[in-house]
């Protein structure tokens, strides 16, 4: 078996790889009986002679492979066709902006792997650049902050070199007494949350932070059932919620009433109620200036996210009166930080990472028969037609909805 590592060709540049050299020995390592080619890369944040070093053939044409690993999608001419590919094709939630990619495939006779649909038995996804998305949208809420109330010039994450570098920044600010507030449970989240904790940010339980004053910054960490309620005023568990979000309200504005600075790291399924509307950013009990919305669903449950911001200028403001968006150091202005793509601001960290769990998940996959299911779950397109799981797809591949 044949594994190429493929350039990355999208715009704009992505420098993330899901192996890096040292992730990639390993691999050779434990398996043996693979080869892993590199395709040649100037914009990889490892370079090629990294990889050379470390022992792997770069080339030019990774034609003769059989399994191409990347991480963004793929252009349409630069698929090769009879291939086994990975990587994130944004399809399967029916992105109208890649139907004709996902056509390509289908034409192709290429088998597509999506990172997002290697899961578990359960459903869970098991790789992921979320923890990273955290680290680096934490940080840029701290860096909007000072930008906004010029009390400190933290420099973008992207030219630091990895998560070290961003802590070490931060902890050379002196934070006023404000409240950051952190919602989710998952990678996303933890990722948000290792940075308050190298800050050495207090963290309060629920009701200190709805009820009491301090005299430091402090965090508070909540889940669904914190800022969500039964309509009935019933308190089930979380399986409640993810199966009848209908059957609850936002109970969000106790914590926006206190809160200065807030961290939106949480999922938002289909049917759950909106933290916060418009209406809600229009009281006087608003009391957020800063929010970095990690999972930036644009017009949706965040509602201060009017559009997903860039890495080239991720902060804009927003009008709580007129709905817009204005200057964000306009004193009437919530600054909002929205980057969509933020793993990308520290492209070694999540490579690394990233490299961890596909050698764990999906690499043994292809040598062990497959024995836990992860590449029949993950599989997309086979013989040139969706797989059965993925057939809810044929409708948008036509072109119907």
């Amino acid at each position: 078996m044949k594994f190429a590592i493929i350039k990355e060709r999208k715009n704009p540049p992505d420098r993330r790889v899901v192996f890096s050299p040292s992730k990639l020995t390993q691999a050779k390592k434990q398996f043996p009986e693979a080869t892993f080619i590199v395709e040649a890369s100037d914009i990889r944040v490892f370079s090629d002679e990294q990889y050379k070093i470390a022992g792997f053939e770069v080339v030019d044409d990774v034609s003769d492979c059989d399994v191409m690993i990347g991480v963004k999608e793929v252009p349409i001419e630069a698929l090769i066709p009879n291939k086994k590919y990975f990587f994130f094709s944004h399809t399967i939630k029916k992105q109208p902006y890649n139907r004709k990619l996902l056509k390509a495939v289908l034409a192709k006779n290429i088998e597509l792997y999506d990172h997002e649909t290697i899961v578990n038995e359960k459903g869970f996804r098991l790789i992921g650049f979320g923890r990273y998305a955290g680290i680096v949208g934490a940080y840029n809420g701290f860096r909007a902050w000072g930008l906004k109330y010029n009390s400190w010039n933290l420099p973008k994450a992207g030219p630091l070199p990895n998560q070290e570098a961003l802590i070490k920044e931060l902890n050379k600010i002196k934070l006023p007494n404000i409240k950051i507030l952190l919602t989710g449970s998952g990678k996303v989240s933890n990722g948000s949350q290792e940075m308050l904790d190298a800050m050495n940010i207090k963290s309060v339980s629920v009701d200190d932070y709805l009820n009491n004053t301090f005299n430091e910054p402090v965090y508070c960490k909540i889940d669904v059932l914190d800022y969500n309620k039964r309509k009935d005023g019933k308190v089930i568990n979380n399986i409640d919620f993810f199966n009848n979000p209908k059957d609850y309200m936002s109970d969000f504005m106790r914590f926006a009433k206190v809160t200065d600075y807030y961290i939106a790291g949480h999922f938002y399924g289909d049917g759950a109620p909106y933290l916060y509307t418009r209406d809600d950013v229009k009281s006087a009990d608003f009391n957020i200036k800063v929010v970095a919305d990690i999972s930036c669903d644009v017009d949706g449950p965040v509602a201060t996210t009017l559009r997903a911001s860039t890495i080239a200028d991720p902060i804009y403001g927003y009008n709580p009166k007129t709905e817009t968006e204005i200057d964000y150091k306009d004193e009437k202005a919530i600054v909002v930080m929205a980057v969509d793509n933020l793993p990308c601001e520290l492209p070694q960290d999540a490579s690394e990472g990233f490299g961890e769990q596909f050698l764990q998940y999906v690499i043994p996959a292809f040598f062990n028969n497959d024995a836990n299911g992860i590449l029949k779950r993950a599989k997309i397109t086979e013989n040139g037609k969706l797989t059965d799981r993925f057939s809810y797809l044929q409708n948008y591949v036509n072109g119907i909805e």
